[in-house]
């Protein structure tokens, strides 16, 4: 697989990761065995950055990994970044302070089984967070305390990364970009290039809408997210279905369809297309099936879609999407 620098992290990871969202809840039901099966898969594929969040099953995503790298005896082979926050409640940006970051982060580092977690990412904090120098400062005292190497943030909005790189202890931004979700390839990518700040893309797929199998009358389990967040009920409507009415998303999916190149599954078009771009570090599908894993893999060493398949995938964004995504999020 290809890899690429993580920032000024040090750190030279895939350039397809593994998120684990999917293992940790939301998405339905997965077991012990099944989640760390697709740790194991992402591995045995080449994968060497994996995601994950103290909230993702409430520890039991961060368990899983350490389960799978101590099998494996492979901690110094594999990255990993989790992120803390989302577990404060409530959830507001004058509790994102060292006391209670601390007491996340010694809890990851539990559950992770390391005394240094190597990537620590603020959880998609309320935007005030984002003007408050001493929610920064905490993140530096955690890295001087030596319970942290590296500090980042994973944000839900492109101004709320532009405001995170202004912090010297950020090294990283998560964000959302997709076929959906193109705003942060304008200014953000020109500004993280410039900084060498890490990125880091979640919700590649848009939550399975660009993945071209799902359909109108797909149902979704009472527990996934897909089913209970569709207008932003329990977080942000931005992280299901990238934000877009569902209706829309599925118009603009078969138009997509004419321009999948004959090599690729949809889903990989969509990965590679985020990989055309240069800003970006690493792309973190998720997912719990083995054959998805490894094919989301294989991505890494496909070649750049045309300029061609990027016009179209343009005009495709401005005619279905624009107007309900683009100045949101």
């Amino acid at each position: 697989m290809n890899r690429r620098q993580l920032g000024t992290t040090g750190y030279d990871v895939t350039d397809v990761g593994l998120g684990t969202w999917n293992i940790g809840g939301d998405w339905g039901d997965v077991s012990a065995a099944e989640g760390r099966e697709t740790i194991r898969t992402a591995l045995d594929a080449g994968v060497d950055f994996i995601d994950t969040a103290d909230v993702y099953g409430d520890g039991f995503s961060e368990q899983r990994i350490a389960d799978v790298l101590d099998e494996r005896e492979a901690r110094d082979e594999v990255t990993v970044a989790t992120k803390a926050g989302r577990r404060l409640d409530p959830h507001t940006a004058e509790r994102y302070n060292y006391d209670n970051l601390s007491e996340h982060v010694d809890r990851s580092r539990d559950y992770l089984g390391v005394d240094t977690l190597e990537l620590l990412q603020l959880h998609c904090p309320p935007t005030d967070a984002y003007y408050q120098p001493e929610t920064f400062d905490a993140l530096a005292r955690l890295k001087d305390e030596g319970k942290v190497d590296h500090c980042g943030v994973s944000v839900e909005r492109v101004e709320e990364g532009l405001k995170a790189i202004e912090y010297p202890a950020v090294e990283t931004v998560q964000i959302i970009f997709n076929m959906f979700r193109q705003r942060p390839a304008e200014l953000f990518f020109e500004e993280a290039k410039r900084r060498d700040v890490g990125v880091i893309v979640r919700v590649p797929l848009a939550s399975g809408l660009l993945t071209g199998k799902l359909s109108r009358d797909t149902e979704f389990p009472e527990n996934d997210h897909r089913n209970f967040n569709i207008e932003g009920e329990a977080f942000d409507r931005g992280g299901t279905f990238a934000g877009l009415p569902v209706d829309a998303g599925f118009d603009a999916v078969e138009e997509l369809r004419q321009h999948v190149p004959g090599r690729m599954t949809m889903a990989q078009m969509a990965l590679r297309w985020i990989l055309d771009h240069d800003a970006v570090s690493t792309v973190i599908p998720g997912s719990t099936s083995s054959a998805h894993v490894r094919a989301n893999a294989a991505v890494s060493e496909m070649d750049p879609l045309s300029n061609q398949v990027h016009g179209a995938v343009r005009d495709i964004y401005e005619e279905y999407v624009f107007d309900d995504v683009h100045h949101r999020w």
